[in-house]
């Protein structure tokens, strides 16, 4: 049986990570953190405080489809944290026929902005939120694989974020 795939999705600092390892957590799927994945440059890019391009993404997302894929194909289900801010961005993770479910955390530039000032070790500096607020296309009613979910807080967001999988048959 083919494994299954949620991406976990939303602007830096809306929780990607910590929402992914709990839920790959509580369903007993593998836990990716698609920042693991970025090329170097693309890291050092970052961390000089200039935003990625279209360009620059476009490697790294291939790269975590190709995790995803050969990860489904032996039967492993798994979690991806991964901004994927366009449209394009996730029409090109829904390549290859994997049964994939996202998971928008949607909040406010306010509140990410507030959650960004506790965060620490983390190589996107705060910063570049507003370039990532431009850049993010929200998922719209024409996605029928993808979920919002408010950010509120972890106990909240899981619990909602359970019952939405269960209902979409994750």
């Amino acid at each position: 049986m083919a494994g299954r795939s949620i991406i976990i999705m939303g602007v830096s600092g809306s929780g990607k990570t910590t929402v992914g390892k709990a839920v790959a957590g509580e369903r007993g799927y593998r836990f990716l953190d698609g920042d693991d994945l970025h090329p170097p440059a693309n890291i050092e890019k970052m961390q000089s405080g200039i935003p990625l391009t279209d360009e620059d993404r476009w490697g790294w997302l291939l790269r975590i489809n190709r995790e995803m894929q050969a990860l489904n194909a032996t039967g492993i289900s798994v979690v991806i944290a991964c901004s994927a801010l366009k449209r394009s961005y996730r029409d090109l993770l829904r390549q290859g026929g994997v049964q994939l479910l996202f998971v928008y955390l949607k909040a406010s530039f306010q509140q990410i902005s507030q959650l960004l000032r506790t965060r620490t070790g983390h190589f996107m500096p705060a910063g570049l939120l507003q370039s990532q607020f431009a850049t993010l296309e929200e998922p719209t009613g024409m996605e029928t694989d993808c979920i919002a979910v408010p950010v509120t807080g972890l106990p909240e967001e899981l619990d909602r974020i359970g019952a939405l999988l269960i209902r979409n048959g994750f």
